[in-house]
C-alpha cells in the first residue's frame, strides 16, 4: 500500500502509534445503546492491528474484550458482522469460555441466513469449536461443503482442512462431499464472497475456487490411501478410460490452481514408484501443454526436479520454460528463470538452448528476473562469454537487492573454479562489489569467493590476499574482520613477501575492537610458527606480540602469551598450529553434554580421545554445501534440506591429501552429526539406555532388508558400542487396511558366535499403522571383547495383525487379531563395521611410523565389478573408513591408488592403502595393504574383503 505524504501521513501515524491502554478504553463503545456501526468498525480494526502487531493481551482482558465483541451480534449491519467474525477468530485463542458463542454463530449458519454471514460463521465456528463438540455441527458443515455459492462451500472446505489435524476422524467422514464438491458444475453460479443483503444484485464467482478446496481437503483425507491418490490423479488427469492404468472414468478441473495441486499429489505419489514412472512423465509432458500459465509451470518445475531425470526427457520442460521467457508478465518470466536457474546446477547441458532468450533478459526491467538471467548464463554460459557477462553484471549490482547480491556473488564464486584462467576478471569484480555498500550476508559471500580463489588459483592468491587486506582497513562487521583474519594467517605465511600482510594485520591490533584484535594475534602466531619462517620474521613477529601483552582485554592478551611459548616450542607449535584436523563438532557437544550432566563422570577428566576428528577441509566442505543448500532454498523457495544420512568422506578432494567429498557415501560432518542423533534417541529406550556408559564406536548407513515396493518396508542400522551391538529396524506398513502390533525382529545367526556374542534385548513396537513409520531393535552383548565377529543374521519380522477402517486406521472392535510373519533379507556383520571412519592427520607420517610391523597385505582379482569407480565405492563400505586423497573419485579408467584412515573401535589407528588395475573381460585386481598399531587389526581389515 502507498500513501501520499502531503495527505495521510498523520493518519498512518495514528494507526502506527495506537496505544494499547487507550483502545482498550475505547472498547467501552461495544456496550452502549444504541449500537453504533461506523465507531465499532474502527475500534474494530484498531484491535486487529494491535494483535497483529503482537502486542501482548492478558486472557482475562482478552476474555471481557471478545464478550463485549459478541454484544454486536444484534446489529444488522452487514460490515459490522464481518469485522465482529474476524475479531472472534483473532481473540479465540487467548480468551476464555469461547464457547458461549456457539449459538449465535449457528444461528448465522442457517440456511435463511444471508450469504455472507452463513461463510463467515463457519469460519469463526470452527475456529472456536472444540473437537468433542464436533460431532453436533456436523451435519451443518457436511451441508453447506455442497452448497452453490462458492464462499459458503469454499468455507466450509478450508475449515475442514484447519480441523483435520485436531480431528482427523470426524472429518475423514466428509470425504463424500468433499468428492461431490469437487466433481459438481454449478458451484460458479451462486452469490460471491462478499454478497450483499437478499433482493441485491449479486456478483457472480467464476473462479471455481471451490475445487482447489475440495481437492485440499481430499488429499488430506486420503493421503495415507496411496491407491485412493493414485485414483484421485488418474481421474482428474485429462485422460480417457481407454488409456487410464486404474480404469475408471475422467472428470476435468476448471481452477487452476487445483490442476496445479494435481500436479504435486501426482509427483509426490507416483515418484517413487519405478513402474509408474513412464506414466508420471506422460502426465507432465500433457500438463506442460496445458492452456495455463501456472499449470505448465508446475508441470515443467516437476519435470525438472525429479530424480533420475534425463536430458532428453526435460527437452519439452526446457522449451515451454523458454517459451515462458518472452511472457510480457514478469512474473511468469520469473518463475520459468527460476526453475531453469536451479535446474542449471544438475544439468547445465539442458538449459544452454535458453542462453540467448536469457541475454535478453540481463536489461529486463525487473532486476530480480535479471539478476537470475546472469546468474544462470555464469552456470550455463563458456569461457568465451565470462568477460561480456561480468561487464553487463556490474552494471546493474547497485540496483538490486541484497539477497540477489549474494546470490550474484556465490554464481561468481562457483564460476571461479570452472573458469579458473578468468581470475583476473573475477578478482577485479569481487573487489569492487567489497567497496560498495551492502549487508553482512553479501558482504560475507563476495569475500568467500575472494578466499576461493586465493586457495584454487596459485596466480591470483597474492592480488586476493591483498584485496582482502584493503577490506578490513575500512570493515564494519567484526566478524568478516575476524574470517579474513584467520584466513590471512593460514594463507599469507605461504607467500612470497609474508611480511607485507604483517602490518595490516598488526593495525587491527591498534585500531579494532577487542574481538578484532584477539583474530589478529593468533594471525600473528601463524606466521611466527610458519615452517617457512625465518629468523628474520620469527624476531619482528616476537616483538609485535610482546606489545599485545599489554592490551587491556585479557583474551588478546592471554593469546599473546601463548603465541610466545608456541613459538619456540616445536611439539606446542605442531599440536596447535600446523595441525590440520579438529573435533566433529555434534559428537564433541553431546558428549560434553554427558559429561556434565553426570557427576561420576566429572569427577574425572574429560577424554578428548571419544571424539572422532575431521580435516578442516571436511569442515569447510560441509559449510559450502550447506551455504549452497541454502541458496538454493532461496532461488527455489523451497525449505533447506537436512543433511543427508551417508557415511563419510565423498566430496572431490581439492588438495592431495585432504579427505574427499561429494559422490554416494555423503559428507562427514553428517555421519558424525547423525551418530550424535542416533545416540541420543537410544539413550532414550530405557532398555538401551544402560549401554550409553559406552562410547558409540560407529553408526552405519541404512541397509534396506526388503524392496521398496513391498507391502513391509524395512531398514537396518547397526551400532556398535565397546560391549554390545544394536540393530535398528526402521519398519513401515503400506496396507491401510490393517494395524501391525508387537511388531519384533527375531534374529538367527547363520555361523555359530555363541563364544562372543549373546542376545540380551529386544524392543518390540507396540503399534504400527499405515505409513507410519516405527523402530524395533535388537540387542548383542559382546561376550568377549577380544573377538570381532563377522556373521550373516537370517531375519523374520513378526507381530500381529487386526483389520482396521482405512479412513480412520482404528482397528475393528473385538478383532484380536492374528499372528504373522515376514522373511527379511539377511543383515550382515562385518569387520568394517568395528571401525570408525575418522579422519588422521597427516596419514603418510603414521603410515611410515607404522612401519610393516603391523603390516597386512593381500591380492584380491575383483571380476564381478565394471568399472574401478564401482570397485572403490564397494571397497569403501566394507572398510568403514574414511577415505583421502580423492579416493571415490578415480581419475583414470585403467588404475587408480586410494588412502583411507580411521580408528579400529575408536582408540586404535589404521591406515589403508588401494592399488587397483582394470581390464576389460577380467574385472578389477586390488591391493590391499593396511597398517595399524595392531598387527591383529590389521589383518582383520583386511578380512574385510575376504
Amino acid at each position: 500500500m502507498s500513501w501520499k505524504k502531503d495527505e495521510d501521513t498523520d493518519e498512518l501515524g495514528a494507526v502506527m502509534n495506537l496505544d494499547h491502554s487507550t483502545v482498550l478504553q475505547e472498547a467501552r463503545v461495544f456496550n452502549q445503546t444504541p449500537i453504533r456501526p461506523r465507531q465499532s468498525r474502527v475500534l474494530l480494526a484498531k484491535i486487529l492491528f494491535l494483535i497483529y502487531r503482537g502486542d501482548n493481551m492478558s486472557t482475562s482482558v482478552a476474555t471481557n474484550l471478545f464478550f463485549s465483541i459478541t454484544k454486536l451480534f444484534q446489529s444488522k449491519d452487514m460490515s459490522l458482522r464481518q469485522m465482529v467474525y474476524l475479531a472472534i477468530k483473532e481473540l479465540s485463542t487467548i480468551s476464555e469460555d469461547v464457547i458461549m458463542v456457539t449459538s449465535s454463530l449457528m444461528k448465522d449458519m442457517q440456511s435463511k441466513s444471508e450469504m455472507t454471514y452463513r461463510a463467515n460463521a463457519i469460519r469463526a465456528l470452527c475456529k472456536i469449536v472444540d473437537p468433542s463438540m464436533l460431532p453436533g455441527i456436523e451435519r451443518f458443515i457436511k451441508a453447506a461443503m455442497v452448497e452453490k455459492s462458492p464462499s459458503i462451500a469454499s468455507a466450509a472446505l478450508v475449515s475442514g482442512l484447519h480441523l483435520f489435524g485436531e480431528a482427523k476422524d470426524v472429518v475423514r467422514r466428509w470425504g463424500n462431499e468433499a468428492n461431490e464438491a469437487l466433481n459438481s458444475k454449478g458451484l460458479s453460479q451462486g452469490p460471491s464472497f462478499f454478497g450483499g443483503a437478499a433482493g441485491q444484485s449479486q456478483v457472480v464467482s467464476t473462479s471455481n475456487i471451490v475445487q482447489y478446496h475440495a481437492i485440499g481437503l481430499l488429499y488430506a483425507i486420503r493421503q495415507h490411501d496411496r491407491m485412493a491418490v493414485l485414483k484421485l490423479v488418474q481421474t482428474f488427469s485429462g485422460q480417457s478410460k481407454s488409456s487410464s492404468w486404474l480404469g475408471g472414468s475422467s472428470a476435468t478441473l476448471r481452477s487452476s490452481m487445483a490442476q496445479v495441486m494435481l500436479v504435486r499429489y501426482a509427483v509426490r505419489v507416483m515418484e517413487g514408484d519405478a513402474s509408474l514412472q513412464g506414466q508420471l512423465h506422460a502426465l507432465l509432458e500433457e500438463w506442460i501443454r496445458h492452456r495455463s500459465d501456472m499449470v505448465s509451470l508446475e508441470a515443467a518445475r516437476a519435470m525438472c526436479q525429479l530424480r533420475e531425470v534425463t536430458g532428453k526427457q526435460l527437452t519439452s520442460a526446457v522449451s515451454a520454460l523458454q517459451v515462458f521467457l518472452s511472457s510480457p508478465r514478469p512474473t511468469v518470466r520469473f518463475a520459468a528463470m527460476r526453475t531453469l536457474s536451479t535446474l542449471a546446477r544438475t544439468h547445465a547441458e539442458a538449459v544452454q538452448p535458453c542462453n540467448v532468450d536469457m541475454e535478453g533478459l540481463i536489461t529486463d526491467a525487473n532486476r530480480s528476473v535479471a539478476t537470475l538471467a546472469i546468474t544462470t548464463l555464469l552456470k550455463t554460459g563458456n569461457e568465451a562469454s565470462v568477460d561480456r557477462l561480468m561487464k553487463q553484471m556490474q552494471g546493474f549490482m547497485a540496483e538490486i537487492s541484497d539477497e540477489f547480491k549474494t546470490i550474484v556473488a556465490e554464481a561468481v564464486r562457483s564460476l571461479c573454479r570452472k573458469f579458473p584462467a578468468k581470475h583476473g576478471v573475477f578478482l577485479a569484480f569481487l573487489a569492487g562489489v567489497l567497496r560498495d555498500e551492502g549487508g553482512f550476508e553479501f558482504k560475507r559471500a563476495a569475500i568467500e569467493a575472494i578466499m576461493d580463489l586465493a586457495k584454487h588459483v596459485p596466480e591470483c592468491k597474492e592480488a586476493a590476499l591483498a584485496h582482502l587486506c584493503e577490506f578490513i582497513e575500512d570493515c564494519e562487521f567484526s566478524k568478516l574482520s575476524v574470517r579474513v583474519l584467520h584466513f590471512l594467517g593460514e594463507e599469507g605465511p605461504h607467500t612470497a613477501r609474508p611480511t607485507m600482510y604483517i602490518r595490516h594485520i598488526y593495525n587491527r591490533v591498534v585500531l579494532e575492537n577487542a574481538m578484532v584484535r584477539a583474530a589478529a594475534v593468533s594471525a600473528l602466531a601463524k606466521f611466527g610458527a610458519s615452517p617457512s619462517a625465518d629468523a628474520a620474521l620469527q624476531r619482528s613477529v616476537r616483538v609485535l606480540l610482546r606489545r599485545c601483552l599489554d592490551d587491556r582485554e585479557d583474551e588478546v592478551r592471554d593469546r599473546a602469551a601463548w603465541a610466545l611459548r608456541i613459538i619456540d616450542d616445536g611439539s606446542a607449535r605442531d599440536k596447535y598450529v600446523r595441525d590440520d584436523s579438529t573435533f566433529a563438532l555434534a559428537v564433541l557437544e553431546r558428549k560434553l553434554v554427558e559429561y556434565c550432566g553426570s557427576s561420576a563422570a566429572s569427577a574425572t577428566r574429560f577424554n578428548f580421545n571419544v571424539v572422532p576428528r575431521i580435516s578442516r577441509a571436511q569442515e569447510e566442505e560441509t559449510r559450502s554445501r550447506a551455504r549452497m543448500e541454502t541458496m538454493d532454498a532461496v532461488l527455489t523457495g523451497s525449505a533447506v534440506s537436512a543433511p543427508a544420512q551417508h557415511r563419510p568422506g565423498t566430496r572431490d578432494a581439492s588438495e592431495p591429501g585432504t579427505p574427499a567429498a561429494g559422490g554416494a557415501a555423503g559428507a562427514p560432518m553428517d555421519v558424525f552429526e547423525q551418530q550424535a542423533q542416533y545416540a541420543s534417541k537410544l539413550n532414550a529406550i530405557p532398555e538401551l539406555a544402560a549401554f550409553g556408559a559406552q562410547p558409540l564406536v560407529s553408526s552405519q548407513k541404512p541397509v534396506d532388508l526388503t524392496e521398496a515396493e513391498t507391502e513391509y518396508v524395512v531398514r537396518c542400522v547397526k551400532h556398535v558400542y565397546e560391549g554390545h551391538i544394536v540393530f535398528q529396524f526402521d519398519i513401515t506398513n503400506t496396507i491401510p487396511e490393517q494395524v501391525m502390533e508387537q511388531v519384533e525382529v527375531a534374529m538367527e545367526p547363520e555361523e555359530d558366535v555363541s563364544d562372543s556374542l549373546q542376545p540380551v534385548v529386544v524392543v518390540p513396537i507396540p503399534e504400527l499403522r499405515c505409513d507410519e513409520p516405527g523402530t524395533a531393535y535388537v540387542a548383542y552383548e559382546r561376550t568377549d571383547l577380544e573377538t570381532f565377529p563377522a556373521a550373516t543374521f537370517a531375519c523374520i519380522m513378526r507381530f500381529i495383525v487386526k483389520e482396521c477402517d482405512p479412513a480412520t486406521g482404528e482397528p475393528e472392535e473385538g478383532d484380536d487379531g492374528f499372528e504373522d510373519e515376514y522373511s527379511l533379507e539377511a543383515a550382515d556383520l562385518g569387520a568394517g563395521d568395528f571401525m570408525q571412519a575418522t579422519y588422521i592427520p597427516d596419514s603418510q607420517t603414521l603410515w611410515e611410523t607404522l612401519g610393516q610391523a603391523g603390516e597386512a597385505v593381500e591380492t584380491f582379482a575383483l571380476a564381478n565389478f565394471d568399472s574401478i569407480e564401482e570397485c572403490v565405492e564397494r571397497v569403501s563400505d566394507l572398510l568403514g573408513m574414511c577415505p583421502l586423497e580423492g579416493a571415490l573419485k578415480p581419475t583414470s579408467k585403467a588404475a587408480h591408488q586410494a588412502v583411507f584412515t580411521g580408528k579400529w573401535m575408536g582408540a586404535t589407528r589404521t591406515v589403508a592403502r588401494t592399488r587397483m588395475t582394470y581390464q576389460k573381460g577380467s574385472g578389477v585386481t586390488m591391493e590391499l595393504a593396511v597398517r595399524s598399531e595392531d598387527q591383529g587389526v590389521s589383518e582383520l581389515v583386511v578380512s574385510a574383503i575376504a
